[in-house]
């Protein structure tokens, strides 16, 4: 499975960069995940882990494998006959940017993974991209008020 979604937000790359990176809050504004607990402290790096509830799905952990600083991380979960790998990565300036989110799903139950979420995969990750989007344009908003 194979899902790639871009997002166009009206906010700075930072503010975006902040968001996605900071994911402890993804529950704050996506309803496409439940919970997500750091099981380390600080910015995110290699190695960093979270564990993740989806309604539909159950806990899994995330272990970063690559990140560029303000940009991008990537990070994986495996579970027997299933790697599962998420791609987060902004692109921008000062007033404009987006935001490029994915998910790769590899090995022997990669097939029916799809068959039986591959929708839902796809709904979640069009709801975070759509999430996250609302925040920073609504936080761009209020500053612009202030």
């Amino acid at each position: 499975m194979n899902i790639d979604i871009t997002t166009d937000i009206a906010a700075p790359a930072a503010q975006v960069w902040a968001t996605i990176s900071d994911v402890e809050h993804w529950p704050d504004w996506t309803a496409s995940v439940t919970s997500v607990k750091r099981l380390d402290k600080g910015p995110l790096r290699v190695g960093s882990q979270a564990e993740i509830k989806q309604p539909g799905f159950p806990r899994v952990v995330w272990t970063v494998t690559e990140v560029i600083a303000d940009s991008s991380f990537t990070w994986e979960a495996r579970s027997p006959g299933l790697l599962s790998v998420g791609t987060h990565t902004v692109a921008g300036n000062d007033t404009r940017s987006s935001i490029r989110l994915g998910i790769h799903q590899t090995g022997p139950l990669a097939g029916l993974m799809k068959l039986l979420s591959g929708k839902r995969s796809v709904r979640y990750v069009e709801m975070e991209g759509a999430g996250i989007k609302a925040l920073c344009e609504a936080r761009v908003g209020a500053a612009k008020r202030v």
